[in-house]
This record gives C-alpha cells, sequence and structure tokens, in this order.
C-alpha cells in the first residue's frame, strides 16, 4: 500500500473538521444553505492554515447530490469521484507553474462547455498571485461574468500582489493563524488514530515551530515517527528539527549575565558537537532573553515547566530591563551579520565574549571601552589634519564675517525693528545661565510618543540646562553608557534633539552631553578651537571635506 502524507492523509473532509477557521466555515455553509453562492471566491491566508482544503470541501458542497447543512455528504458519486480526483468537473490549477496567458485562454474556452456530471464547472487556482499581468488581464472578463454553471475558487498567500481589478470581482475570506491551543488538540486526535503517545510538551513545541500552520504541525509529527518509535517527548522534538536543549541556552544566558566567559565558550562548544545550527541557537537566545523581559514585566509565561519559570525567575532577578533590552539589541544585530557570513561560529563567540566581557556596560559602570578610546582617537586626529589644511582660509573668513558684524549692528537692529515680527511656533523662553529647561521632560516624553523608544530610554533621567544662548547641556546624572552614547551621538538623533529644543527656546540652539558621573563632557557634535570660536561669538561654521 502506497504511504501517505500525514497532512494529505488528515486533510479535512467537512467544515466541521477546518480547525481554527470558524468565522470564514460558518459564512460559507449559510451562504450554501441559502442558495447564495458567489461566482468567485478569494481564499487568503498564510500557509497550512487550510485554504486549499476550504476550495475542495466547497467544491464538492456546491455539487453535492445529499448535501447536509451546507456540507458535503462525501458519500455520493459526485463526493467520491471528487476525493479520489476523478471527477474532471472540477479543476485544480497550480498558478506558480501555470501562469501564462495560454493557460488562462484554456479556461476561458473550456467554461463555454457544460459540465459532464456535476451541476457547476470549479476552477480552484491555488497561488494566484503567481500568474502574469497577462494573465490576470485575460482573466478579467470571465471571472467578472462567467457563465451560470461555472465558479471561481482563487487562493493566494499574497493578496498584495493582485490586482484591484480581480480583488473587487472575487468574495474575499481572510484565514488567520490557527492558535496554538486548537493545534494541540487536533494533534491529540490525530495521535489517538495513529495510536501514537505524545507527551504535552512535545505538543507544545510542535505548535510553537508550527507557527499558525497546521500542515506544518503535522509535518513536524510526521518527522518525529520516522524512527518507528511510539512515544515523542520534548527532547526529541527539539532533536529533529536542530533546537538547543533549554538547558544549554539557560546555561548560555546565565553565563553572559555572571560574565563567565570560560564557561559561555565551552557551552557553545557543547552545542555544536550535537550538530546544532547556530543561526537556531541565537534565535533560541534571543528568544529566552525575550521571555524572561515579559516574566520581569507580568510575571506570566505559558510554554515553561514550574522548574524553568523557576529558573527563569533567578534569573530576572540578576538583570534589569535596560540591560536586557541592551543585550537583545546586541544579538538581533548579530543574527542579521550572521546570515551572510561564511564564519558564523567565529561571529557569534566573538559575540558571546564581548557580551561576557562587560562589553555592554550596566548601568553602574560608565568606562569608555579600548575601541572607543581609538575612535576617538581618530576622529582627533582626523579633526587635525582638516584644521592644519583649512586654518589659514577658514580664519580669514571667519574674521572678516566678525568684521562686517561689528561694523554694522546699528543698520541690522534698525532692519529688525522695521520688518514684521515673524509668527513663532512657541514663545521664546528666557532662561538664565545655569538654569534647567523646565519643559525637556516634556520634550523627552514627545520622543516617546514619535516613536523613538530607544533615544527616548537613554534620554529618560536626564537633566537640560542652559550653558549660554546658543548651548544646551544635557547631563546625565547616573552617567552615559557607551551603548546610550552610541545612541546619543547619531547624527540624526543629535538633529531630532536639536530640533524640538529649538522650538521650545524658539531659536536654534545646539547640544552638548555632560556624563555627571564620570565628570566627562561629551561634544553632541565634531569640534576644533576654530569651531568654538565660531560658535561661542554665533557664527556660522561648517567644514567642507
Amino acid at each position: 500500500m502506497t504511504y501517505t502524507a500525514l497532512y494529505r492523509r488528515f486533510r479535512p473532509t467537512n467544515f466541521e473538521e477546518m480547525v481554527g477557521q470558524e468565522h470564514i466555515t460558518r459564512t460559507i455553509k449559510n451562504q450554501i444553505i441559502a442558495g447564495r453562492i458567489g461566482h468567485a471566491y478569494l481564499f487568503n491566508g498564510g500557509r497550512g492554515t487550510g485554504k486549499t482544503s476550504a476550495a475542495k470541501i466547497l467544491a464538492r458542497a456546491i455539487n453535492c447530490l445529499n448535501p447536509k447543512d451546507g456540507e458535503p455528504c462525501n458519500e455520493c458519486e459526485i463526493c467520491k469521484e471528487a476525493i479520489n480526483g476523478s471527477l474532471t468537473d472540477i479543476v485544480e490549477m497550480d498558478a506558480a507553474s501555470n501562469n501564462s496567458v495560454e493557460d488562462i485562454r484554456q479556461i476561458r474556452e473550456e467554461v463555454n462547455f457544460l459540465p459532464t456530471k456535476a451541476k457547476y464547472r470549479v476552477y480552484i487556482i491555488d497561488e494566484v498571485h503567481m500568474l502574469s499581468t497577462g494573465a490576470f488581464n485575460a482573466l478579467l472578463k470571465t471571472l467578472e461574468e462567467p457563465p451560470e454553471h461555472v465558479k471561481f475558487i482563487l487562493a493566494t498567500t499574497e493578496p498584495q500582489k493582485l490586482p484591484a481589478t480581480i480583488l473587487s470581482r472575487c468574495q474575499r475570506f481572510d484565514f488567520k493563524q490557527i492558535s496554538n491551543e486548537d493545534i494541540i488538540k487536533r494533534l491529540k486526535i490525530v495521535c489517538d488514530e495513529i495510536k501514537i503517545e505524545v507527551t504535552p510538551e512535545a505538543l507544545k513545541v510542535i505548535a510553537v515551530l508550527a507557527e499558525g500552520g497546521m500542515r506544518d504541525a503535522l509535518s513536524i509529527l510526521e518527522r518525529c515517527l520516522q524512527d518507528g518509535e511510539t512515544k515523542i517527548d520534548e527532547d526529541k522534538v527539539k532533536e529533529l528539527v536542530g533546537i538547543p536543549k533549554l538547558e544549554y541556552i539557560n546555561k548560555i544566558v546565565t553565563n553572559i549575565l555572571e560574565e563567565n566567559v570560560n564557561e559561555a565558550l565551552q557551552t557553545i562548544d557543547e552545542v555544536i558537537i550535537e550538530g546544532k545550527d547556530i543561526q537556531n541557537f541565537l534565535w533560541e537566545i534571543i528568544k529566552y532573553l525575550k521571555d524572561i523581559l515579559v516574566y520581569k514585566a507580568s510575571k506570566k509565561l505559558n510554554l515553561y515547566s514550574e522548574k524553568e519559570l523557576s529558573n527563569i525567575e533567578k534569573l530576572a532577578e540578576k538583570v534589569t530591563k535596560e540591560e536586557l533590552l541592551q543585550i537583545i539589541y546586541t544579538l538581533s544585530n548579530l543574527e542579521n551579520e550572521i546570515k551572510y557570513s561564511s564564519q558564523r561560529l567565529i561571529l557569534f563567540q566573538v559575540a558571546i565574549i564581548k557580551l561576557c566581557s562587560g562589553q555592554v556596560e550596566k548601568e553602574s559602570n560608565t568606562n569608555i571601552d579600548s575601541n572607543e578610546i581609538k575612535n576617538l582617537q581618530k576622529k582627533i586626529t582626523n579633526l587635525e589634519m582638516k584644521v592644519s589644511g583649512l586654518g589659514n582660509t577658514v580664519i580669514n573668513k571667519t574674521s572678516n564675517y566678525v568684521e562686517n558684524s561689528v561694523q554694522k549692528p546699528q543698520k541690522i537692529e534698525t532692519k529688525k525693528q522695521e520688518t514684521k515680527p515673524q509668527m513663532q511656533t512657541r514663545p521664546v523662553q528666557n532662561i538664565n545661565v545655569g538654569e534647567k529647561l523646565e519643559t525637556w521632560p516634556k520634550i523627552v516624553s514627545e520622543l516617546k510618543n514619535a516613536g523613538k523608544i530607544m533615544l527616548y530610554t537613554n534620554l529618560i533621567n536626564s537633566i537640560a540646562r542652559k550653558e549660554n544662548d546658543l548651548v544646551i547641556t544635557i547631563e546625565f546624572p547616573k552617567g552615559l553608557t557607551p551603548f546610550g552614547k552610541t545612541i546619543l551621538e547619531k547624527s540624526e538623533n543629535i538633529s531630532e534633539i536639536e530640533r524640538r529644543i529649538s522650538m521650545e527656546c524658539g531659536k536654534p540652539m545646539k547640544i552638548k552631553y555632560i556624563d555627571a558621573k564620570a565628570n566627562n563632557t561629551v561634544q553632541a557634535t565634531k569640534q576644533n578651537p576654530i569651531e568654538s570660536f565660531a560658535e561661542d561669538n554665533g557664527i556660522p561654521f561648517n567644514v567642507v571635506e
């Protein structure tokens, strides 16, 4: 007897057996019962959510000789021939491989002929978004006004690729991702029927890995049955799909938080020896860190045992939310990098060593690492070279500008008095030197509302003061971490802060960062002595490279 894959063997034969799409099956059954069957349907949704199964059931239901409450009987001649694929009146077409104009023209010619046995000739076109532009145009008129004996059912995972003219001619049904609970219920039924013992933890893992697709869940279950064993547990599922054991994930995260480099590298070696994929391992670490963050915020997690929750609770006590965010941010960048690298293991090991060495700094540690010092030295060297090459020209231009400004102050003042006052977005704030900018908390909150979360989180405890008429200093009483410094020194972030401060003050302002804990001033922009002179005297200055 020919072997049949589980997802084909347990394909739903009626609407009642479909999992997680009750909002769709209920509507279609009511249409069939009332006799209000549409001429064209569009089934849209992710892979394995039941689009093709629903299309086949609908095709049988509208042609069934003995329908029951909108369901096909699956016993009559029409239903049996449709199930075994011998009924010529139900045509299934894969648009991925039959996407030309000629394929659609053949359909246009066939629709003029009456069905041989069934009431309706039904065309099921899967992956319809793969049709060419010419094929879509050839289908338009037929899809809009097909003969009474013809019905179209289109299925796609990417409806945004369909022309609006096609979408407007179809009744659209959106298939949602199947919940983990529904997948687990269906898997239990399948396991009972094939007489396989599966632990609840294994079913949870399969449901999570399926990502809302019933077909993927059945495919993973089938892989677990290939060795002939009748019992499946969580470790077996993870081993077959290449996911490291949770004890390795917990160990590597613990090593990072405790800054234990040697044990972290040893754990990586153990995972590699077992043949696990580095990308899967990294994904699991990020997911585990995310779960720790969720637990720290809500004290709730679903897919973990009591022992595992206890381990997560211990880790959550060792780390702050900000530190977790920084580690997740670093590993997410690593995940993007290793996708295109041929040396994934090396990149992974280097990143873990950095994390274990505390180079993603905690709030209490404000020391600048050697890489940052080297970068600063390079910046200073570049500035010195620019000054030595452009110094004389810039100084001459600057002095001329100063002379002109000093010689004609009265004319400028008179001109200002004669011109009409310009409308300002906000009134000018009179702030004395050294005083706090009272609206600074409001500016920081506006950054959060604008979706600039990383900028907001690094400025949340800062204080803004007026240094002079052109500069606002931003102080960090708890210190400025290298990670925070990297975020704040990005040119787009400096521009954003200066823009908002200038709006509050009613005039153009510059900013300067002050690390209070390290007693160190960090300029928000690159400066040299000439720039400082120009800034102190309110003279526009720019170095052109």
